[in-house]
């Protein structure tokens, strides 16, 4: 085993010496939370350019407020306290309809938004006040160039459906003082659970969480796990390759077995992926404890984010070495490599509905399939629902057994074609090399 580590600190040595390792520490942050920052940076930079707008109102209802609530919006709400603009002007241009050929007209102004004369038109149906489901008279039409989201829209959506509103209650017989007061909208926020203070006793009051808080966890440490198998485990299939095609490995079998000779690469890129994850992990911790965030540190779970990931590139890795064994020239590791990669890919897919409902039978399934639970359990687990705990458990035990499984198997194919030159990588040949060695 000794030898082992030796081949493992010089494949360690190899890899955080290259100036691609520290290029990749410093970007793999801007990767994982790229749009974040953007987003951040660019959240005040919108569009202030003026909007006019066309509208052909068959109702015959909403044109003249929608022009004064226009006005009154581009006097009182484009600019903040400072005078500066923060919002554009909206200029409304009531169009007859033209009930004889209303293509026609629809078409001239689509070309009209096309030479930039106008920014969009809006139809509004006849019967909108009072609409019967699905008739095209009751609904409201929005044509622009990028109308899905366009702010515009929903400024337009607002305005003309508060003044339906008013006059609903009106016909009712409503006092309009009231209407305010009838319409008001009161948000149901989204809270944490109460606990008690393990030191003090206390019962420590619920705070706000967010979807972004609620996401943005699991997201990170998913993600970070994925990227130190691609960083560690992914490459042993190109790098075991090279060295079979370049006769490398002959000489190192010289002096080594073939056991020790994979489970030292396995162990120098394991090596690697716990300083890069202890690093982005420590560097998230202080980052949010700066930000006076520290109550969504998931302090519980980072030891089965490192336990998980050991397993997972220990587990990983012997499959990726053992085909890069099976492999004679860059050709087959170009053919294989996909396919080995799609199962590591996969979880990703799951992300968003197992986030959604981390108690799901979805979710459950597939944490407990073991070539997923390090991904998928993790996930669950970095969520704010509490997960059975018998599930980790017997998940990490299934985690124990598949790794322990595809080591040995790993070992047997690396040990059978390490040495082979010819034999293209078959699933029949690789079975074989497990079961016969």
């Amino acid at each position: 085993m000794n030898k082992s580590f030796v081949i493992a600190k010089r494949e360690y040595r190899a890899a955080v010496r290259t100036k691609a390792f520290l290029i990749s520490l410093l970007l793999l942050p801007v990767f994982m939370g790229g749009g974040l920052i953007v987003l951040t940076l660019f959240k005040d930079k919108i569009d202030l350019s003026d909007k006019k707008v066309v509208v052909l109102d068959y109702s015959g209802l909403m044109g003249e407020h929608i022009i004064k609530t226009a006005e009154n919006w581009n006097k009182n709400n484009i600019y903040d306290d400072k005078k500066e603009q923060i919002s554009p002007l909206y200029f409304i241009e009531i169009v007859h309809p033209d009930t004889v050929n209303p293509l026609q007209q629809k078409l001239d102004l689509s070309n009209r938004i096309r030479n930039k004369e106008i920014h969009a038109f809006l139809q509004i149906g006849v019967d909108v006040v009072h609409p019967h489901f699905g008739e095209e008279q009751s609904r409201i039409f929005y044509f622009a160039e990028n109308s899905a989201v366009d702010n515009v829209r929903e400024w337009l959506s607002n305005v003309i459906n508060n003044k339906i509103r008013e006059m609903r209650v009106v016909e009712f017989g409503v006092d309009p003082k009231k209407i305010n007061d009838l319409f008001y909208w009161v948000g149901t926020e989204s809270m944490g659970l109460l606990k008690v203070d393990s030191k003090t006793g206390k019962v420590i009051d619920a705070k706000e969480v967010n979807e972004t808080q609620a996401i943005l966890i699991p997201y990170f440490l998913i993600f970070l796990m994925f990227m130190m198998l691609m960083m560690s485990a992914v490459p042993l299939l190109s790098s075991v390759m090279e060295e079979k095609s370049e006769r490398v490995a002959e000489v190192l079998l010289g002096s080594v077995t073939p056991w020790q000779f994979m489970m030292g690469k396995i162990i120098g890129g394991l090596g690697v992926s716990l300083t890069t994850s202890t690093i982005y992990v420590l560097g998230a911790v202080i980052t949010l404890r700066k930000m006076g965030m520290s109550d969504v540190i998931p302090y519980d779970v980072l030891p089965w984010f490192f336990a998980y990931m050991l397993l997972n590139i220990i587990m990983v890795g012997s499959i990726m070495a053992a085909l890069g064994a099976s492999c004679n020239d860059s050709k087959d590791a170009q053919a294989i490599q996909f396919p080995a990669m799609l199962p590591i890919i996969l979880p990703l897919f799951f992300m968003m509905p197992v986030i959604m409902d981390p108690l799901g039978k979805l979710a459950t399934g597939l944490s407990l399939f073991p070539l997923w639970t390090p991904m998928i359990m993790l996930l669950r687990q970095s969520t704010s629902v509490t997960i059975p705990i018998w599930q980790p458990i017997v998940g990490l035990i299934g985690v124990v057994l598949f790794t322990f499984f595809c080591v040995w198997a790993g070992a047997r194919i690396f040990r059978s074609a390490i040495i082979f030159q010819g034999k293209r990588p078959k699933i029949g040949t690789l079975i074989r090399y497990i079961i016969k060695g």
